[in-house]
């Protein structure tokens, strides 16, 4: 039995998924964090299946050795291409930011018409598509792959005419498509939200798996009897670790997160 003041394992490729890290500190704040990003090896998007796969394990092991009550996947390209085994592979909770998501989207379109952007993985998994067909047949899915989005928000560039020029390029077929709900399908994507807003504009509905992600969390916590007491206060409740380029990382996540992020230490993951 985890002991249920023990912290939430969070992971991502390499900052996008600190949007999920956001939704939990907000949305479950007794819960303490355990996050792990893999800049050295960013981006996941364009890696097969087998390398991400590969990623992910050596990131769930390091994980365990803080003694992690749950993981969160915080990256739609792990979550498509290793959640399904790794989960099966594991004796605590492991949840990834598509299901969530999907599920909002279903709920929220009026002519169910919904487009996904996200990375060339995860779109070319077609699971998005998957899971929210088998929850309603009818609806129809255009999946657009933005590969150049990670690299711009893991640059910085989050309110940059280039960053606007590539965003309209990226979404003019799906306004074409007349979708009404639009997924921001990789965890990077939400710092873009104000970009593709104006883009898309006011009539269209842009889910942000994240805070759906960081509901979910709480709502498998309760179940598993595994919420945090909060009673356990200590000086660092959120941990950070990284593979690579300690300093940009924590410059980064300051000015997204709302908690000042003091230690962010550099592993080596492949001893994991």
């Amino acid at each position: 039995m985890s002991d249920r003041n023990a912290p939430v394992g969070v992971f991502d490729s390499g900052v996008g998924g600190l949007t999920v890290a956001r939704e939990i500190m907000r949305q479950l704040p007794n819960e303490r964090i355990v996050y792990f990003g893999d800049t050295a090896r960013v981006p996941y998007g364009s890696k097969s299946r087998d390398t991400v796969l590969r990623y992910s394990r050596q990131i769930i092991r390091f994980l365990r050795t803080r003694e992690v009550k749950a993981i969160v996947i915080a990256c739609n390209t792990a979550t498509a291409l290793t959640l399904d085994t790794v989960a099966a592979e594991s004796d605590i909770p492991i949840i990834g930011v598509i299901h969530a998501g999907a599920k909002t989207a279903v709920e929220s379109t009026r002519n169910g018409r919904i487009g996904v952007i996200g990375t060339e993985a995860t779109i070319g998994s077609g699971i998005y598509t998957e899971v929210m067909k088998k929850m309603k047949p009818g609806i129809q899915v255009f999946g657009k792959s933005c590969p150049l989005f990670v690299p711009l928000v893991e640059e910085g560039w989050l309110h940059d005419p280039v960053t606007e020029e590539v965003a309209a390029r990226y979404l003019k077929e799906l306004q074409d498509k007349d979708v009404d709900t639009l997924i921001l399908g990789c965890t990077h994507y939400p710092l873009l939200r104000s970009t593709i807003r104006k883009i898309m504009g006011d009539g269209v509905c842009l889910v942000n798996p994240a805070y759906e992600t960081a509901l979910e969390l709480g709502r498998l916590l309760e179940e598993k009897g595994l919420s945090s007491t909060g009673t356990k206060q200590e000086d660092f409740p959120y941990r950070f670790y990284v593979s690579d380029l300690a300093d940009e990382f924590r410059g980064f996540a300051n000015s997204i997160l709302p908690y000042d992020v003091e230690m962010t230490k550099k592993i080596d993951i492949e001893k994991y």
